[in-house]
């Protein structure tokens, strides 16, 4: 049975994992972390320094604040780390690195099979639609934070290896009166109502356009694809992994 600390268990994503687990038995929440609290069938504390559970992995659908705590508490008692919190900034995404060389740690900007297949059917389709223009935009609820989206990133640095290296991202042309650049991507963000999560990644040519789409219809693919990589994570070595590796271990 892996034992699982719930990170952010009280926000709308937590709930969600805590239903799934409550239905599982591979798996169990031993307790939570949440500076909102609300009663569950778990213990919750209000940060990692108060944790008395000890756990074999860590999921975390917080907030990057959360971060520092959370890595200091996981490097600190050896255990598992499960990210599936989106929005790091570039000293962040360090600090994650540096932590996998001390335990195992699963980042990922979207936990969805689905988009991860989008990602690499976009790269294929990159490689082959040599001089098409390439958007991507993506569509959010609008409680969400961050712009653009953990995922839209993770699908531009995809396109970006394929392409060499050689693509700038651009996110917004409402200042810019010039004509579009050969070697930029163009990343939009759209936010409205209850929308879970859109992606399109538009390949556009002469006379002819390539659109690659995914849409999720309910939280749950991604409790389910972090629950899956907190199960993959058990007898692991310290290192990074993503979706890519467990997608292989199918």
């Amino acid at each position: 049975m892996l034992k699982v600390i719930l990170s952010g268990c009280c926000g709308r994503m937590g709930n969600v994992v805590a239903d799934l687990i409550a239905n599982r038995d591979d798996c169990e929440i031993v307790c939570g972390v949440d500076k909102v609290c609300a009663s569950k069938d778990f213990p919750i504390y209000p940060s990692f320094d108060d944790l008395e559970e000890k756990a074999d992995v860590i999921i975390d659908f917080s907030h990057i604040s959360t971060l520092p705590g959370l890595l200091k508490y996981a490097t600190k008692t050896k255990t598992a780390v499960v990210l599936a919190t989106t929005g790091f900034n570039e000293e962040q995404t360090e600090s994650i690195k540096a932590a996998g060389k001390e335990i195992p740690v699963f980042f990922s900007f979207n936990m969805s099979l689905g988009v991860n297949l989008l990602i690499e059917l976009s790269k294929k389709a990159a490689a082959v639609l040599n001089g098409f223009d390439i958007e991507i935009i993506e569509k959010h609820h609008n409680q969400k934070l961050d712009a653009p989206s953990g995922t839209a990133v993770m699908i531009a640095n995809g396109l970006n290896e394929v392409l060499d290296n050689k693509m700038k991202y651009e996110y917004d042309r409402h200042c810019k009166r010039e004509k579009r650049a050969e070697n930029e991507i163009g990343i939009h963000s759209v936010r409205g109502g209850t929308i879970v999560g859109e992606h399109e990644v538009l390949f556009c040519g002469r006379d002819e356009i390539v659109s690659i789409s995914h849409s999720a219809r309910s939280r749950e693919i991604f409790a389910v694809g972090a629950v899956n990589a907190a199960l993959f994570l058990k007898d692991k070595k310290p290192g990074l992994y993503s979706m890519k590796e467990l997608v292989e271990s199918k």
